[in-house]
């Protein structure tokens, strides 16, 4: 049986935590920032996790599964 690979857009977008769980980072952060309100910004600086329901593709992206 051959190793898995892992994607590496994959690899680079998405961290694991320590509960098994996907932490990604929010879009729409790179342009047009000066038509967005500074709480708005300030929300998006944070990262979040994936949803429950993409959870398992990209456990499967970053061969985890």
């Amino acid at each position: 049986m051959p190793k898995v690979k892992t994607h590496s857009s994959a690899k680079k977008r998405f961290k694991v935590t320590g509960s098994g769980k996907i932490k990604r980072f929010q879009a729409y952060t790179s342009h047009m920032m000066r038509n967005k309100s500074k709480k708005a910004k300030l929300r998006l600086r944070d990262a979040t996790l994936v949803d429950k329901s993409d959870e398992k593709r990209i456990k499967r992206l970053l061969g985890l599964r």
